[in-house]
């Protein structure tokens, strides 16, 4: 699990850095989504991904690894919005929103490790279509528990589906690091 604690900060790592450089472009324009409009982010990300994986074909040309960052990213900013609620501007300071972003980094990484102990990190034996799968039925989740006014009877809240989608994503494109690790293009 050494490996794939490293693993696991390293793709954070850049999402992160993804996630400053839009900030310092965008600012904190997300501030003004509601947390249902960042569900359906990702439930579009996850279409895109869906569709890709049984067509073979991107008419918008993202790749996939662009596709999973940017689940990992809204799943963070979901959860920033969960804590802080929307705002009708976004007159918000970097620093502040970075180090929540780092907060709910941590949080996933704790949450995966946890898991990972327990389940003996059965997602390196699955595809990576089946753990889009699982980020997919995430996505339907939260949306319903949403549409029920975030109330539940038995089930985790949104917080808990937005770490696990975001988790999944991690894991996928781990997935994808360790193939171009594989792939050694030889010289003919």
């Amino acid at each position: 699990m050494q490996k794939t604690s490293k693993q696991f900060d390293e793709v954070i790592r850049v999402c992160r850095d993804l996630f400053s450089k839009k900030l310092t472009d965008y600012g904190a324009s997300f501030r003004v989504l509601r947390t249902p409009s960042l569900t359906d982010q990702i439930f579009i990300k996850v279409k895109s991904l869906r569709n890709f994986q049984t067509t073979g074909i991107s008419k918008v040309g993202e790749s996939e690894e662009e596709n999973f960052i940017a689940i990992v990213n809204y799943s963070i900013i979901g959860l920033i919005q969960l804590e802080k609620g929307f705002a009708d501007d976004f007159k918000q300071d970097k620093a502040e929103i970075l180090a929540l972003y780092d907060r709910f980094a941590n949080e996933a990484k704790e949450l995966m490790m946890r898991k990972n102990h327990d389940y003996g990190e059965a997602w390196r034996e699955m595809r990576i279509s089946s753990i889009t799968d699982l980020i997919y039925q995430k996505v339907l989740r939260t949306k319903q528990i949403e549409d029920n006014a975030g109330e539940t009877l038995v089930s985790e809240g949104i917080d808990a589906n937005y770490f696990d989608m975001l988790n999944y994503a991690v894991f996928c494109l781990i997935k994808f690091s360790e193939q171009q690790e594989k792939f050694k293009p030889q010289i003919i």
